[in-house]
């Protein structure tokens, strides 16, 4: 039993197992030296922990002597500190730590679990199984003080996380997780990581859920491809808070350093894809969310919600979603960055009571494209889109745009009015624009007097009292029509009939009309300035 060990038999404490197998010896020897326990062959392919190349008996050691090491184990060697490092290694049956409290360091690379890992309310210090083919992890209120690292691991039945402590972070990059029977590939409702989670480029087939997560710096999804065409969601996160940045951005692929840098020139990009709705609703983002380039695909039920959100800033430049809908109900920005193309067309996008301080476009993003925005988002006539971004394009002194923003508003109304009342409306647009261009309310009066200062030419009216009254002046009497409030001396002192009684309270209606809406596009003037 110790020939392939390289141990005498001197060397073996008097506890040790009987039943030992020489690669559970090996490992027995490793944990207490504290050394790297590998029994890869060297080759590749049959290294292989997600091939199919079998793995025979002298790579493998049984979970309960893992167990037993891990809950129980001997004491380490003098000078040295005891944990369990395996490379290559074969573990069959079912490893159940459930409960325990594990004081060694744990890391396993590029290992075989024959049968899923339970570690339900156990106490790690740090764990890490990288490379590893897992058919299931049963970790719900797992708590470890330092990381849990799970990348490049491949769990062919689903992660359970649900209510875990993680001390700092927590790493799932480029895993590849399949759904449980629940249709759930990752249950993480309510963790809370300490610092980052980090799924960049991670494949998961089924629904991704954190609900009421916690994510003490930032969240990072780059890369990531979320697939779910079972149910509704892809990524299920209501409630999620994130201290800084939730990141649904690329990755560079091959990249030694994918969190957080910028991709070299000449990278390949691998961009954050989902195939499923995607629900932040109530989500609390300390910094931003980032939505840079990321791509949705829709059916015609799915979504992705963001209602009643808050953070400082809205990134949102990914692809525009040819279905479904991008529903912003109530959510609170400070900086909303976008792009023209990025938003869906008509009938796709709900903003009822979404509020916002600065537009921060990205690229050209003309009014009239602005317009067809808050357009899209209001199937009904609600007022409350456009008078917000008047407020926010008059607060960046863009005072020209903000008026038409509301002449916009206007013109939108008139199309829920009664026939009675359209008609009028569109008289007051093709006049004065509902007031919102003073200057063509003045061009009308002038056009008034001057025609009406004609026609009074031919009046001659007899006056009301002979020897008191003014020298007839038809440009005069014309303007003292016009002006409701000043009087210029003129009107009630002639006596007009037929057509000359009517075209004066013609101009009497005209002039009230042009006047009060000269006078409120200047008050306006006065108020911004």
């Amino acid at each position: 039993m110790t020939e392939g060990s390289g141990l005498r038999d001197g060397d073996l404490p008097d506890d040790l197992p009987d039943d030992l197998t020489a690669a559970e010896l090996g490992m027995w020897q490793a944990f207490r030296n504290g050394s790297v326990y590998d029994l890869s062959s060297g080759d590749a392919v049959v290294d292989d922990p997600h091939g199919g190349h079998p793995w025979g008996d002298e790579r493998t050691v049984r979970a309960r002597i893992v167990c037993w090491l891990l809950l129980d184990g001997p004491p380490a060697l003098a000078g040295r500190v005891s944990s369990l490092k395996l490379v290559g290694v074969r573990i069959s049956d079912t490893m159940d730590l459930a409960g325990g409290t594990v004081v060694p360091y744990v890391e396993m690379r590029g290992c075989r679990f024959d049968r899923e890992v339970r570690l339900p309310e156990a106490h790690f210090t740090t764990v890490r199984l990288v490379d590893c083919q897992v058919p299931r992890l049963e970790a719900a209120r797992v708590h470890t003080e330092g990381d849990l690292h799970l990348p490049r691991c491949r769990f062919h039945n689903g992660i359970r996380l649900t209510d875990a402590q993680i001390g700092t972070d927590l790493l799932l990059n480029q895993a590849i997780v399949y759904r449980d029977r629940s249709g759930r590939s990752i249950a993480a409702d309510g963790v809370n990581v300490g610092q980052d989670l980090q799924a960049e480029m991670l494949e998961s087939h089924g629904e991704m859920s954190l609900r009421g997560a916690n994510i003490g710096v930032s969240l990072s999804l780059r890369g990531a491809r979320l697939v779910n065409p079972y149910t509704r969601l892809a990524l299920n996160a209501p409630q999620l808070t994130v201290g800084r940045t939730l990141y649904l951005t690329p990755a560079g692929v091959g990249s030694p350093m994918l969190s957080g840098r910028t991709p070299a020139r000449g990278t390949r990009i691998q961009r954050f894809e989902c195939q499923g709705g995607v629900r932040l609703d109530d989500g609390r983002f300390g910094d931003a969310v980032d939505l840079e380039r990321a791509r949705f695909a829709f059916t015609d039920e799915q979504e992705l919600s963001l209602r009643r959100i808050q953070t400082p800033e809205l990134r949102f430049l990914g692809e525009r979603p040819e279905r479904g809908g991008v529903v912003l109900s109530g959510a609170r920005v400070v900086n909303l960055m976008d792009r023209a193309d990025a938003w869906p067309g008509p009938g796709l996008l709900h903003m009822g009571g979404f509020s916002y301080e600065n537009l921060v476009p990205r690229g050209p993003f003309p009014l009239e494209r602005r317009l067809e925005w808050v357009s899209a988002a209001t199937a009904e006539y609600n007022p409350e889109p456009y008078e917000l971004l008047a407020s926010v394009l008059r607060a960046g002194g863009e005072d020209e745009d903000a008026r038409e923003v509301l002449l916009a508003k206007q013109r939108r109304r008139r199309e829920t009015l009664p026939p009675a009342a359209k008609l009028v409306g569109y008289a007051q647009d093709w006049m004065v624009a509902y007031g919102y261009r003073p200057g063509r309310a003045a061009v009308w009066m002038a056009v008034l007097w001057a025609a009406s200062s004609v026609a009074f030419t031919y009046a001659d009216p007899p006056p009301l009292k002979g020897g008191e009254h003014p020298a007839w002046s038809p440009a005069l009497f014309a303007l003292d029509l016009l002006l409701p409030v000043i009087d210029l001396g003129q009107v009630g002192f002639w006596q007009l009939r037929g057509v000359w009684q009517w075209l004066a309270a013609a101009m009497i209606l005209l002039g009230w009309i042009l006047a009060t809406t000269v006078a409120a596009g200047a008050t306006r003037l006065l108020r911004r300035s």
